[in-house]
């Protein structure tokens, strides 16, 4: 048993993880020093009124949803790991620029070379786990991700507020320039990743080269493009799914303030504690929770399903919440509840999704599979406001509810889609194909001796060292 560990161990292994890890850490800690400021912050840097700030980051983040599929394509062509750098640098750029843009035009050159980069991300961030691992270690990657990410942007808020506390206004430029710089140094850090492609021997013949590209490991040229995605129904399903739960991830900073305040009367305060809980959740059980989920052998897609289902509760209970409105310690104690029932969702269905996503992909056009899936989140984020406020304006609970049936529709459709999807995507780890032989009998004393499952279960060995026993 003991051998059998250390060889999966071995093979989850990831050549240059701690410093991707670490790079995803510091990119974190840079995205957190400005987010939650975003107004404010390029108000204060470029010296130009909120209007002409909201109106130039609205039409650049447009334009930064329009590039996507075109960071798809570049993945495909040149690797992940390539077009990551490149993202990089564009957003040291971008920064290390914010503090000179102080007229109109030159803000809006700098604000759409970073929104191309920061809209683009993700697609590549996802491509690069696929590149770099395998199996359930991909599970385990988009936890850690997920998980550095929030511990990540919650101590680059932490940090500014308590730098702009001691230097006021003042300091934004400062803040600017430390974020280039956590950029580059993230830059740095993932350069050393070495992705799974590069590791394949040279001479491996025809069949190494049909699945890289060359025996040299050059990234394969699809004979496809997007029409490839566009013909894949399974695929499209799966991001149809995934915009119906995006649509939820979205609520807990859409939705929650409004409701909180304009439908329930509930405390500003109460909303900084609802962020400050699902952040310390994420960046501390994240972890935790996924492996938990990766041992129990749960199929991604009803690991992910069961996250969706988890969200309808969370939701189901902020109607409760909405037609009690209770008050007082009640309010605190009840949406604090509903917000730890919405985190496990969460941190259920994240990394299950993400990794079912990037295993469903085509390795030889996977950029371009994730634009299209990533997709699903940016049009949920830019469809949010509206639709929130508009439902919100009419009954506070309607947004509600409308989430909790896309939620369960989205569930609903990850097990339908179960058969359609390959295999090697809906299971973190391939299917056991051994032989199953059924025990014989064993009662009173000779089934103490014999040491063996109980009469009438069955026993297949996946590997040398793992048996799992089914009834």
């Amino acid at each position: 048993m003991a051998r059998g560990a250390a060889e999966r161990i071995a093979v989850e292994r990831i050549v240059g993880e701690r410093s991707m890890l670490a790079g995803i850490g510091v990119s974190a800690i840079g995205i957190g020093m400005y987010i939650p400021f975003t107004l404010v912050f390029f108000h204060h840097v470029t010296g130009l009124s909120f209007a002409v700030v909201g109106m130039v980051l609205t039409a650049t983040g447009l334009a930064g949803i329009a590039s996507m599929p075109v960071a798809g394509s570049a993945v495909d062509r040149y690797g992940a790991k390539r077009v990551n750098l490149v993202l990089y640098a564009l957003r040291v750029l971008g920064f290390a620029l914010y503090p000179l843009a102080g007229s109109v035009p030159a803000f809006a050159a700098v604000a759409l070379v970073a929104a191309l980069a920061d809209r683009s991300f993700p697609v590549v961030q996802h491509s690069l786990i696929g590149e770099v691992a395998r199996g359930s270690a991909r599970d385990r990657l988009q936890a850690s991700l997920r998980a550095l990410q929030n511990a990540g942007m919650g101590a680059g808020a932490l940090l500014v507020s308590t730098v702009l506390g001691v230097w006021g206004p003042a300091a934004f430029d400062v803040t600017a320039w430390a974020t280039a710089l956590a950029f580059a140094l993230a830059g740095l850090l993932v350069s050393r990743v070495h992705p799974v492609r590069d590791a394949l021997p040279k001479a491996g013949g025809a069949a190494e080269a049909g699945r890289t590209g060359t025996g040299t490991g050059a990234v394969a040229r699809p004979a496809a493009g997007y029409r490839m995605v566009l013909r894949d129904r399974p695929f499209l399903g799966l991001t149809a799914a995934n915009f119906l739960t995006a649509l939820g991830y979205a609520a807990l900073s859409v939705l929650f303030p409004l409701y909180l305040t304009a439908w329930l009367n509930g405390p500003d305060s109460l909303t900084g504690a609802a962020f400050t809980l699902n952040t310390a959740l994420c960046a501390g059980a994240g972890v935790l929770v996924a492996a938990r989920v990766r041992r129990s052998g749960a199929r991604r897609t009803r690991s992910a399903a069961l996250g969706a289902v988890l969200f309808a509760a969370a939701f189901a209970g902020q109607i409760v919440l909405g037609t009690l409105r209770p008050g007082g310690t009640g309010l605190a104690v009840g949406l604090l509840a509903v917000v730890i029932v919405y985190t496990l969702g969460e941190l259920i269905h994240s990394p299950s999704a993400g990794a079912l996503s990037v295993s469903a992909a085509p390795e030889a056009v996977r950029g371009r599979y994730l634009a299209t899936y990533q997709l699903s989140y940016s049009l949920a984020g830019a469809l949010a406001p509206s639709l929130f406020t508009g439902l919100l304006a009419v009954d506070g609970r309607l947004p509600w509810a409308l989430l909790a049936v896309a939620a369960l529709g989205a569930a609903g459709a990850l097990l339908r889609l179960e058969r359609h999807l390959p295999a090697d995507a809906v299971h973190p780890e391939p299917p056991c194909s051994a032989p199953v032989r059924r025990w014989r009998r064993c009662t009173g004393s000779a089934r103490r001796a014999c040491g063996r499952p109980r009469p009438g279960t069955t026993m297949r060995t996946c590997g040398p060292s793992w048996p799992t026993y089914r009834r």
